[in-house]
Order: structure tokens, then sequence, then C-alpha cells
């Protein structure tokens, strides 16, 4: 009976979306942080599929998208229609503060329940996790997060900073709910020689380089550079991994609502989700095979994270980090 539930509702879900996407046209306005040959893919993909539809974007890091954005809003106006950044917690906070509409008849139906908005604010288009990059020179292929923690990784490991990496905040928080060494786990990866700073692109030059042996990172940037012969690998700790997943809303005071529905139902559309592929990501389609390098989906073991939590402690998080590795 519940199967049979489930499909009516996804039936009635393609049924709207299809109905909102021959409604929709005239302009819409993307602010994103995804790099920009991916923006204007993903841009230009839709657009084929929209013609009637005409999509500008204003791309930055998801930083200093935001402080526009949020500087836009809290004057009372801003062009943005749609928001694609890199994570949930921002997201979570605009949802907070009122700056999100609902899209309860979007499709999700294929999409694990741990990786999207209960009240549909915002939804999954990437799956993007963080794990352990090795250089192929290192002495020993770590498996366990617990690894890092030996001698054999001492001064060895360089990792991002959650004061400056979205995806590095989400990481630290998921690790301590999900460690049973909690807050114990950075103290003694500190005591260790751990250098945290930046983001992630660092601690693959870092690793790759030979600077250090040992790095935590996400997963597609060491598997893009090995695929060109870089002397770095990936592993998946046995633990799990944290994840982002790159979510996509609409702005609550869009002007084109139609368009900006019909630009999330494509990103988690099939036709979306392999884009997303094409580009070297991880789709968070489970039907949607991966880009080579990676393992199937279903082999992929996230560790349970809480964004609406995470929004919360953010700062104090921040704070404690800071403390344990000497940045305040």
């Amino acid at each position: 009976m519940m199967h049979i539930l489930r499909t009516l509702l996804a039936g009635a879900a393609l049924v709207a979306a299809a109905s909102t996407a021959m409604a929709a046209e005239g302009t819409l306005t993307l602010y994103t942080s995804q790099p920009n040959n991916d923006a204007q893919q993903t841009v230009d993909a839709f657009m084929a599929k929209h013609p009637d539809i005409k999509v500008t974007f204003v791309r930055d890091g998801t930083t200093k998208i935001m402080a526009r954005l949020r500087a836009e809003l809290e004057a009372g106006s801003t062009p943005a229609d749609v928001l694609l950044i890199a994570d949930n917690v921002t997201m979570e906070g605009m949802s907070r503060d009122g700056y999100l509409m609902a899209y309860p008849e979007a499709d999700v139906s294929a999409y694990d329940e741990g990786i999207q908005d209960p009240e549909r604010m915002w939804f999954p288009t990437k799956l993007i996790t963080t794990g352990i990059v090795y250089n192929t020179a290192a002495p020993m292929k770590p498996a366990s997060w617990k690894d890092l923690l030996t001698d054999e990784t001492k001064g060895q490991i360089a990792m991002p900073s959650p004061l400056t990496s979205g995806a590095a905040l989400i990481h630290t928080k998921t690790m301590v709910s999900n460690m049973e060494e909690g807050w114990g786990y950075y103290e003694t990866l500190a005591a260790n020689g751990a250098q945290a700073s930046g983001g992630n692109g660092g601690v693959l030059k870092a690793v790759a380089g030979g600077e250090k042996l040992y790095g935590m990172v996400v997963e597609f940037l060491p598997i893009r550079e090995k695929a060109k012969g870089a002397p770095v690998d990936f592993v998946f700790p046995e633990e799990g991994v944290s994840a982002i997943s790159e979510p996509v809303a609409i702005l609550s005071n869009t002007k084109n609502p139609d368009a900006a529905k019909a630009f999330v139902d494509f990103l988690i559309s099939r036709e979306g989700q392999e884009l997303a592929a094409s580009q070297g990501y991880m789709p968070a389609h489970p039907e949607v095979s991966p880009p080579e390098g990676f393992p199937p989906l279903s082999d992929i073991r996230v560790m349970a994270f809480d964004p609406a939590a995470a929004l919360e402690s953010a700062e104090a998080d921040k704070d404690r980090f800071a403390t344990i590795f000497g940045q305040n």
C-alpha cells in the first residue's frame, strides 16, 4: 500500500512539474558558487531544454556570493531568483530567515531523505564527500579516520579549516557528532601535528606535491587529479564520510516562480544529474552512474548530519576548532 501511495505521489509530482515547465518563460537570474565553467554548462543545458527562458548568472565563492545576496535582501531587493551554493547549512540559515520559497511539488521521490530538506526549501544536486587523500609514496595506506592519529602520520597531515571552508565546517560537525572521541579526535590530530588552513585546493596541492603525505579533502579533487597522473589516491574511510549536496533553492521574492521551479526540476531530473556526472561530480540521484573513478553511490557510507543543529552550533564549533589548533 505504501509503495502504491509513493508511486501515485511521484506521478502527481511529475504532472505538476510538467505543467510548470510548459508555462515557464521569461528571464531568470541565478546566484551560484559553482565554478564558472560548470555554471555556464548548467545554464546552457537548461536553456537548450527551455528556449523560452533566458538565464543569467552571478558567480562567486559561497562566502562572497552570500554576503552580496544578504546585503541585497536586507536592502529590500535582489535580482536573484535561484540560489545554487556549496552547503545546506547556509541554506538552513536562509530558510530560517524566510528568504526561501517552498516547492513541495518537486519530484524528489528517488532521493535519500537524509540529504534533502523535509520542508522542500532546498534540493540536493550533487553528493560531495570528504575523505582521506594520500600521496602514493606514503608508507601507509589509510583505511580509517583513526589511521590519521598514528605515529606514521605525525606532522604529515593537511586539512582545510572550517574558519574558511563551508565544507570543512560541515565535515568537522559531522566528525565530532559521529566519532566516539568527539572533539577529542581533533585534539589528538592537533597533538599529532596536523596542519589546518585554507580550503580543499590547498590540501590537494600539499599532498600531491609531497609537502604532506595525508589530508582530509573533498573527493572529486584527488579523483580528477589522479586521472591526470598526479601521485595521489583517495580513500572513503570505513567509518563513513561527511557530505555536502550543493543545494539549489528558490528565493521567496522571485519574480518568475515558474521559471525558477523549472530550473530546480532540471537539476534534480535524470538529465540534470547526468550533467553533474559529466562534470566530474557524484550525482545525488541513486540511479545515475557516477563518473569514472568513483564507486557506486550505494557503496559510500555517509555519516549522519543535522543541518539545523549545525547552523545553531556553527560559531561555537569554529571557536572550539580555532582553540584546538591555536588559530584564535
